[in-house]
């Protein structure tokens, strides 16, 4: 159970260039070229409308982006993606050995078999996969919205941690996720969604997802999070950038610290916005969805 309460500690912080269009029936032949095979995607939206992939973050369902897509819909053609493994879907090749570079690799076959440049929004881990994306293929974003997410994970430990330094405990909590029992796993879920939403039907869709995780994917996801340092790469990424973190004033800490660890985080990138959305926690787009959404959406317009 300490790992759940590290776990939860952990994620309270957190956790014009013209679009280049095919015709809609040419995306749609493209993108069956080519099937991922570490994640599964729901299109949805106005066909011919501008091109938006959703990631979601650790053990998440599309789903979290329900409330969002159903109002990007009308105007934005929607590409909802969900990792293999997370929230009752199988593991497949995400069962075994590295994770997040082999599901970037895919994220960018996937585009480049769509035809389409789009728009990128991730939560969480999907904002960490989103930084990987623009970092190593910067042609395939053409703006992105990083959602609670940090180049660095580990910086949680102390603005002087460093990959070397957290190993054990980013190991240690691994370990500690796949031999959890299934009743230590619920129970970590239930309070972990607690420090994670204030909405009540967010905090049972994000209980329920991490419940229907595959434990080893969930935890080697985690592990290479903590394991994965971004910060001598964002001053390179040159994409537009909207990065959106929450503060929430029941957890008792100083807001200038908050904004202090990410507007730092962000800073040495050349384009990017740092917004903080308040009374929210970790699922910013679940807690205050309205606020969530005028942010997002002056930022495509």
């Amino acid at each position: 159970m300490k790992i759940f309460r590290i776990l939860g500690t952990l994620a309270l912080v957190l956790a014009g260039i013209a679009l280049l269009w095919a015709p809609a029936h040419a995306q749609a032949n493209a993108a069956k070229a080519f099937t991922p095979t570490r994640f599964t995607v729901v299109d949805e939206g106005t066909v011919g409308k501008p091109d938006v992939v959703l990631i979601p973050g650790l053990t998440s369902s599309r789903e979290v982006w329900a409330g969002e897509a159903a109002k990007l819909a009308p105007n934005y053609r929607l590409h909802l993606v969900q990792i293999d493994g997370f929230a009752g879907q199988p593991a497949g090749p995400n069962a075994t050995g590295p994770l997040l570079q082999p599901i970037v690799t895919e994220l960018h076959e996937y585009i480049a078999a769509s035809g389409m440049r789009p728009v990128v929004m991730g939560h969480s881990l999907g904002g960490l996969l989103t930084l990987m994306l623009a970092d190593k293929y910067p042609a395939d974003v053409r703006k992105m919205v990083i959602v609670d997410s940090l180049p660095f994970y580990g910086m949680l430990f102390g603005p002087t941690a460093t990959v070397e330094a957290i190993q054990p405990q980013a190991a240690k909590i691994r370990d500690g996720l796949i031999a959890a029992t299934p009743d230590e796993r619920k129970a970590g879920a239930q309070k972990a969604a607690e420090s994670l939403a204030t909405d009540p039907a967010g905090r049972k869709l994000v209980e329920k997802n991490s419940e229907d995780s595959d434990a080893s994917v969930f935890a080697r996801a985690m592990y290479e999070d903590l394991q994965t340092d971004l910060r001598g790469d964002v001053a390179g990424i040159k994409t537009p950038t909207l990065m959106l973190y929450p503060y929430d004033p029941a957890f008792g800490q100083d807001a200038s610290r908050v904004d202090a660890l990410y507007q730092g985080a962000y800073k040495p990138m050349p384009d990017a916005k740092v917004e903080r959305i308040d009374a929210s926690r970790h699922f910013i787009m679940l807690d205050q969805p309205e606020k969530f959404d005028a942010a997002v959406e002056a930022f495509l317009r």
